[in-house]
């Protein structure tokens, strides 16, 4: 099976793009921490330390490059910031929900989708189609609850 960062790198050709050295180091950021859930300015931090002639602007850029070709989702949990996480579900599968710390920050995925049977009284009820849905709980992590 391919890594992730093949599978990247041969969706970007397909679009016609090429994996210039400061998408490579984006691309690598995003590895390297894809369940940190980063914004544009936590992968620019990230990537400056490789990369110092980037540029902040080449990160929205390339972070929207990798919206359009379909390989990145974008999330917002409320912080005031888009954060981003890898996604190469080629499929129609539903994203992961998030279990979101208001006293630390912590994001945690839960990779189990347990609204099917929800999403299903939804669509006979209102006669509607979902595609996709997105879930966040707030509450306190494990940690800060013992604090």
């Amino acid at each position: 099976m391919k890594d992730t960062f093949e599978i990247l790198k041969e969706k970007l050709k397909e679009t016609g793009f090429k994996i210039t050295p400061q998408r490579r180091a984006i691309i690598e950021v995003l590895i390297g921490s894809d369940a940190s859930h980063l914004s544009s300015e936590e992968i620019y931090d990230l990537v400056r330390v490789d990369c110092p002639e980037i540029g902040l602007a080449t990160v929205y850029r390339t972070m929207q490059l990798l919206d359009d070709i379909g390989v990145i989702s974008k999330l917002n949990l409320d912080d005031g910031c888009v954060r981003y996480e890898i996604d190469l579900n080629d499929d129609d599968t539903h994203h992961h929900h998030h279990l979101i710390c208001k006293e630390c920050g912590k994001i945690i995925e839960v990779k189990e989708d347990l609204l099917d049977s929800i999403e299903a009284q939804i669509e006979n009820a209102y006669n509607f189609e979902i595609t996709n849905h997105e879930l966040k709980f707030y509450g306190l992590c494990g940690e800060c609850r013992i604090k």
